[in-house]
């Protein structure tokens, strides 16, 4: 039987950071991924092999923003691993039915001038919106390089630059007031107050939906930060797609010293005495942890069905139901759609210039159509009748993922995971069958095809993947791949249960990490890094607490006396 200092369930990006931590600290580590790859979420492949040939596939993320929030590439020196960024601008763009459009490029002036075509006012609104978020973001964003309730820690990461933006969207009783309404409000709500034409609210109202919930819910107006991260830090993608993340973690883990076994799905924890001491997996093997187990899947899967229920009724008699009850996913997942292109997109129409795909396409007529988009999953109903999407065509900016002169398409259609009225058929009970998931696919392609014509006679092959079959695949509870929704009551200390929050667990020696803990999901690699820094100070405590009181009294001398800092 094979003993590690530390075993990580599921070799996802943000396991595969927590394992380089830990082996750069000197820790055995051993990684366990179910699929015959690793990365999770963060994969590229070559998903149709023998109908397109050369074609790799982000079969999931896409579009990086939140990891450039956070020092992990810098940290781990991931370029020294081959991992490449490049940038994206345009950023957005969002041809619109009225025959408007809307351009987003990485220069808040330069998109603003695009939307002064449309509406003055709202050109001038934008840069105040976008100030706004950019300010917003740079106050918040050491809130999420700690564990939420670690006060040395969060205060560590504050610079002079942090903290002139909290005293700017917080520094008054008017400020504070305004930014506790504007995290309470919905998106719908704030972008009518600051906003006229749909030009602008459709696409914005669209972005900030992808936390996954409609833009009329409270509570996910934060969303509205999605648009500014693309100006600042920007938005980009790894050359030869997410898989290069990954790809460059994997060598990094490797050259550690790390393991990463795959085809090896946990089926249950080993625990002795209220302690986690190693893992049994579905292919019949042991594994010991001398140290601790870290888990990279969905609190409610990893308690409720790798635990013993009398060992966790033992340790914790409450945590099963409240895991159960309280956990709130809204029934909206997304159907995948990955095609194989003789030539990109042409949005004749619109005066089309190839540069605008090299950002995220969104179709999304009105602030309205992206309700209906999202609202319906709710029911279990499929907005297919009048579709709204999230494309992408990343060969625009990156050719190496395809053969030359061809291109690949990435689509997102958001659709619920169990179908109203089909419960007990199709895949898992969900309703999801072979034929439906193609008609609703057709149904997709033909509305991209109303904007982009030539994308009738220009698909070679095309994947699509329902609901049911990426929960499969990633492994993920009813297929939300942020492993709950990212409402403001599931976040920050809510994130999973207020008693799990600080990536803890009532089981000695287990920990949490991946989309399911702070600060969330997407690619940020931030839950692996924090959940690193929470096991390690676990191990030296007095150490870790005196290391985090220096930093923090640096940057109080720092930054608020302009004092020379200790060594």
């Amino acid at each position: 039987m094979e003993t590690y200092d530390v075993i990580i369930i599921g070799a996802g990006h943000n396991g595969l950071v927590c394992g380089a931590y830990l082996l750069k600290a000197g820790y055995r580590v051993l990684l366990l991924e179910k699929r015959p790859v690793p990365g999770g979420a963060a994969t590229t492949e070559e998903a149709m092999p023998e109908a397109a040939p050369g074609f790799k596939f982000n079969l999931c993320a896409i579009d990086h923003e939140f990891i450039h929030l956070g020092p992990v590439v810098a940290e781990l020196e991931l370029a020294k691993y081959g991992l490449d960024y490049l940038p994206c601008d345009p950023v957005v763009y969002c041809p619109l039915a009225d025959g408007s459009q809307f351009v987003a490029h990485k220069s808040i002036a330069q998109t603003c001038a695009g939307i002064a075509e449309y509406s003055r006012r709202d050109a001038e609104k934008y840069a105040e919106f976008a100030a706004y978020w950019l300010e917003l973001g740079n106050a918040i964003a050491p809130l999420f390089n700690a564990p939420p309730m670690a006060i040395f820690d969060i205060a560590g990461n504050y610079g002079l630059a942090n903290l002139k933006d909290l005293f700017k969207v917080a520094g008054s009783k008017t400020k504070a007031l305004d930014f506790v309404r504007n995290m309470l409000t919905s998106p719908t709500d704030l972008l009518n107050e600051w906003f006229d034409s749909e030009t602008v609210k459709a696409p914005l109202a669209r972005l900030a939906a992808e936390i996954g919930a409609p833009p009329s819910q409270k509570g996910i107006a934060v969303g509205a930060m999605m648009m500014a991260m693309r100006h600042s830090p920007g938005m980009s993608r790894p050359r030869g797609g997410t898989g290069a993340l990954t790809a460059a973690l994997v060598k990094l883990v490797l050259a550690l010293g790390g393991k990463i076994y795959t085809d090896q799905g946990v089926k249950r924890l080993l625990i002795d005495g209220g302690r986690v001491v190693g893992v049994a997996t579905v292919q019949g093997q042991e594994y010991r942890a001398s140290r601790g187990v870290i888990s990279n899947i969905d609190a409610r899967r990893l308690f409720l069905n790798l635990v013993d229920p009398g060992d966790l009724r033992g340790i914790a008699p409450e945590l099963g139901d409240r895991l159960d009850r309280r956990i709130v996913n809204n029934n909206e997942t997304i159907l995948k759609i990955d095609c194989a292109l003789s030539e990109p997109p042409r949005f004749e129409a619109y005066g089309h210039r190839e540069e605008n795909l090299i950002g995220s396409i969104l179709i999304a007529d009105s602030v309205d159509h992206v309700e209906k988009a999202h609202a319906l999953c709710a029911f279990g109903e499929i907005p297919d009748q009048d579709p709204s999407l999230y494309v992408v065509c990343p060969t625009v900016l990156d050719p190496s993922m395809a053969p030359d002169g061809k291109h690949t398409l990435w689509i997102e259609f958001f659709a619920p995971y169990q179908i109203a009225g089909a419960g007990g058929t199709g895949l898992d009970g969900t309703g999801w069958t072979d034929a439906l998931k193609n008609q609703v696919a057709d149904r997709v392609m033909a509305k991209l095809a109303d904007y982009a014509p030539n994308l009738r006679h220009s698909v070679i092959a095309r994947r699509v993947e329902s609901p049911a079959e990426l929960a499969q695949r990633l492994g993920t509870h009813k297929g939300n791949y942020y492993h709950m929704d990212m409402t403001l009551d599931q976040m920050i200390f809510f994130r999973p249960l207020p008693e799990l929050a600080d990536y803890k667990t009532p089981i000695q020696g287990l920990y949490l990490t991946g989309a399911g803990t702070h600060p969330g999901g997407s690619i940020s690699g931030m839950p692996g890094r924090n959940a690193a820094r929470v096991f390690l100070q676990a191990q030296h405590p007095f150490a870790h607490r005196w290391g985090d009181a220096q930093t923090y009294l640096r940057t109080l001398l720092k930054t608020a006396f302009g004092l020379p800092t200790p060594p």
